[in-house]
């Protein structure tokens, strides 16, 4: 029975991983699919690629998740119900277009089913939480709108000698630049919340030790599954956040991807589990209002962010709910 319930895990995780690929990299891609730079077709192999090398260079992240927010071992069905909670939260936010944080939908869907696991609080780390989640939660969309609206700002200056016709031709191929590191942040730190769920059910199904580290095999099967779900695209989130909450030239999109991929790639060398979503989204809102407040489309923001806000709570109640069912049954 452990044996079946730890490939259940596996097999979810990955699941999981596929979602997050078609879910959250339709962030990644969506300011070059909108500007036209790239493709559709071209932004997601570009995409897929980096996302699966981005996966496979760091570990900080996944380390985070398979020990930073629980402690001890759980039962395999308590990690299930974290999993389901996140999956259906990811497909219930894509199927209604909004984008929302695949990794707070993992962790929240933990917090909830490892407290009615334990019936207490007490298998909860709440200063990992705290750290890694609560904190990043409300100063990344911050920083992420504060460094869009300064690197726009500095461009606007720097190309204000120049016509709009040669600026487009050269941020047409720096934006493909920007694209491009910000698929691969996204892969260095999305992917490795699978890796990290995938890590914490061997540890409490006793076949990896606490401080063994990241498997092999378990950082190539999340690269593949999140590359294999980056190349069935996200179209309803590329939407919303690329064409209908502002309209954006290259440079916009240069500055939003620029500004929202150094500061993942920052996160991810803290081992912070950092939201793609709410920092690209916020990144574009802070290039929209440095031409003009009204170029965002300020109603649509305030669903985003609304939608950022209830994840965590929304998911802890979900992975709680199936975690009481599944307790009756294991």
């Amino acid at each position: 029975m452990l044996n079946v319930m730890l490939i259940l895990v596996i097999l979810l995780a990955l699941v999981f991983d596929l979602i997050n690929g078609f879910h959250d990299t339709a962030n990644a891609i969506a300011t070059s699919v909108s500007t036209r730079v790239l493709s559709p077709r071209a932004a997601i192999i570009m995409a897929a690629g980096l996302n699966f090398i981005g996966a496979l260079v760091n570990t900080s992240v996944a380390k985070t998740i398979s020990s930073g927010f629980v402690n001890g071992s759980l039962e395999q069905y308590v990690i299930i119900a974290a999993l389901l909670a996140g999956i259906i939260w990811d497909l219930i936010t894509w199927c209604l277009g909004i984008p929302s944080s695949s990794s707070h939908a993992l962790i929240g869907g933990l917090v909830g089913a490892s407290i009615v696991y334990a019936s207490s609080t007490d298998k909860i780390i709440w200063s990992g939480v705290l750290d890694k989640v609560v904190i990043p939660l409300f100063t990344s969309p911050v920083v992420g709108f504060i460094f869009g609206y300064l690197i726009m700002s500095l461009l606007f200056v720097v190309c204000r000698p120049f016509s709009q016709r040669f600026v487009n031709k050269w941020f047409s191929k720096l934006q493909m630049v920007s694209a491009a590191f910000m698929a691969y942040s996204h892969g260095s730190n999305d992917a490795q919340k699978s890796m990290g769920i995938i890590t914490l059910a061997l540890v409490s199904g006793g076949v990896l030790s606490q401080d063994a580290g990241i498997p092999l095999w378990v950082k190539l099967a999340c690269a593949i599954a999140m590359a294999l779900g980056t190349s069935l695209g996200g179209w309803k989130i590329i939407k919303t956040i690329g064409i209908n909450m502002i309209r954006l030239q290259p440079i916009g999109g240069f500055a939003a991807e620029t500004g929202a991929a150094l500061i993942i790639h920052i996160m991810t060398a803290f081992g912070a589990p950092v939201s793609t979503t709410h920092v690209i989204s916020a990144s574009i809102m802070g290039v929209g209002a440095s031409k003009r407040l009204s170029a965002v489309r300020w109603s649509l923001a305030r669903n985003i962010v609304v939608a950022w806000v209830i994840t965590i709570p929304a998911t802890m109640l979900l992975g709680a709910a199936i975690t009481l069912i599944l307790k009756q049954i294991f």
